[in-house]
């Protein structure tokens, strides 16, 4: 390891890279990609399931996050190595997709390259194994549909559990319930449904984070909260029965488009070009105004003698809204965004039964909410602290995420490690119908599998050796619902505890994990390129540097 790769012509080395590249090939280059893949699974290990800890991260520059979720660890954490960066991928996947299970899909993957070392030593090729994995992706994914359980929007009481499930472990336990209350209230809000399926797009459910107050004071807002203040003194802060007008314009006198210079001569020029200014700004109020709008919603500046004529007209107006927000608003209120003024009127204006002005933690936001049939809302998260903000706004993201993934898919699994056992215990069975070395990497992912309770175990101080003998038996007796109860050091039924998880969380994993360790397995070398760019070559280009590494 170390040398640049040379070919060995006629007793004279020719270099083809350039010096300083280092590289490591076979048994060498797949042990340390394995070990640094495995590195990663290990440092979110300790925080899976309702008795796991929480990590703090400080940067460079001394800014905090202290979270429970996989995949803002990982992505806080500055990780150099470039397969340990494909199990970071692996967590950013599930947190697309699926929006929780982060943790679980990046230990799961570490431990399926763990037992792919213990057969890699045994002389077993890396594709063979990796053919294993796939045959077992394929039947774990089988049989995950065959003990999925269906969902719908009517079943308020299971989304609720899966949305405390989706909480667990995490610091906002306390206030758990509410939480989840509200997080199903907003996902079930928002639900439309498009040729029989449900669909759920979780940008509509809009979260505002302000800290102070405790986290009890969350509430759902059954429109928009912008983080926005009413911008003239004059104009009034709380309005009922409000007809909003969205803009997409600056009421703004233009400066002319091309160089033009002006020449005024006379005083009275002067007057007449600034009374000329005036009727414009006039002239566009007018046009607001006309439309029948007591409210104005704009994404662009609004010039302040424009201000000064929409506050005598009694409307409520705020400035240089954020285009995500202008959608949003657009959604909640059945109002029309307007670029052009000229084109604004009545049938454009979006309706709320209230728009009012509050302070919240110290700074002015304006709540534009009881709207008619809202496709978007929002969630204003609270917390007694900035940090705790934070990590109660991921919680409720990743109970969003979990939500919206069981109406999406219609299907759900119970938790606990029970699904995990029950693959398990199957695939031990499926793999006795292959001949030759699959069937080692078949057993290799079916024991893998067990990370999940085990962890879930040790993170509880249960023993695990004891508690996984004991799921064994029950999963083969056919309890499939049997997991880890992490408060009693027992066995328990998870469907009785009420342990709900979406299935498109476990398969996710599956998938996700399981193509990870695929392509981490099929490395035999890695070459990467010297630190320093190796200089000026012929031709006066600056060297681009190599490949990976960087």
């Amino acid at each position: 390891m170390g040398q640049a790769m040379m070919g060995n012509f006629g007793g004279q080395p020719v270099l083809i890279l350039p010096e300083g590249t280092l590289r490591s090939t076979g048994k060498d280059a797949q042990r340390q990609n394995i070990a640094a893949a495995r590195a990663v699974g290990e440092s979110v290990r300790s925080t899976l399931g309702p008795k796991g800890m929480d990590k703090m991260l400080v940067s460079s520059i001394g800014d905090i996050v202290i979270t429970n979720d996989g995949v803002t660890i990982l992505q806080e954490m500055d990780i150099e190595h470039p397969a340990a960066k494909m199990m970071v991928e692996v967590a950013k996947t599930q947190n697309e997709e699926v929006g929780d299970g982060t943790t679980t899909s990046v230990i799961f993957a570490g431990e399926l390259l763990k037992k792919a070392e213990e057969l890699l030593d045994q002389d077993i090729h890396p594709t063979v194994i990796a053919r294993g994995f796939k045959i077992a992706k394929e039947e774990s994914l089988k049989i995950l549909q065959n003990i999925a359980q269906p969902v719908t929007l009517q079943d308020t009481e299971m989304l609720l559990k899966i949305a405390i499930t989706s909480m667990s472990g995490k610091s906002i336990e306390r206030a758990s319930p509410l939480l989840a209350q509200i997080v199903v209230d907003a996902v079930r809000t928002v639900a439309e449904t498009k040729g029989g399926k449900i669909v759920i797009d979780s940008d509509n459910v809009k979260r505002e984070k302000k800290h102070g107050g405790s986290t009890e004071d969350t509430q759902l807002v059954k429109g928009i909260v912008i983080d926005k203040e009413i911008v003239h003194p004059a104009m009034p802060k709380s309005l009922a029965d409000a007809k909003i007008a969205l803009l997409d314009v600056a009421l703004e006198v233009k400066e002319t488009e091309t160089d033009a210079e002006i020449r005024i001569t006379s005083p009275d020029q002067m007057q007449a070009f600034i009374e000329q200014e005036q009727k414009m700004l006039k002239d566009m109020v007018e046009k607001v105004s006309k439309s029948g709008a007591n409210v104005l919603l704009c994404q662009k500046g609004i010039d302040d003698l424009a201000q000064h004529y929409l506050a005598k007209k009694g409307i409520a107006v705020c400035r240089r809204v954020k285009k995500s927000d202008m959608e949003a608003l657009s959604k909640a209120t059945g109002g029309r965004v307007v670029t052009n003024l000229d084109d604004l009127g009545p049938n454009d204006l979006g309706f709320a039964k209230k728009v009012e002005e509050k302070k919240i933690g110290g700074e002015s936001m304006t709540f534009i909410e009881d709207c008619k049939d809202p496709k978007a809302v929002t969630i204003l998260v609270r917390g007694s602290t900035e940090h705790f903000v934070d990590e109660v706004d991921r919680s409720v993201e990743d109970a969003v995420g979990a939500v919206s993934s069981a109406l999406e898919d219609g299907k759900i699994v119970y938790g606990a490690g029970a699904p995990e056992c029950e693959l398990s215990s199957k695939l031990k069975k499926e793999a006795q119908k292959f001949s030759g070395r699959e069937q080692l990497a078949i057993r290799a992912f079916a024991d893998a599998l067990e990370v999940v309770p085990r962890s879930l175990a040790e993170n509880a101080g249960i023993d695990p050796i004891d508690i996984l003998v004991n799921l064994r038996v029950e999963h083969e007796k056919g309890n499939l619902n049997a997991g880890v109860g992490v408060f009693t050091g027992n066995v328990i039924d998870a469907k009785k505890e009420g342990i709900v998880e979406p299935l498109k969380v476990k398969t996710q994993v599956i998938k996700s994990a399981s193509e990870a360790a695929e392509m981490i397995l099929r490395i035999d070398d890695v070459i990467s390129a010297s630190k320093m760019g190796g200089g000026m070559p012929r031709g006066g280009m600056p060297d681009m540097g190599g490949m990976g590494g960087e």
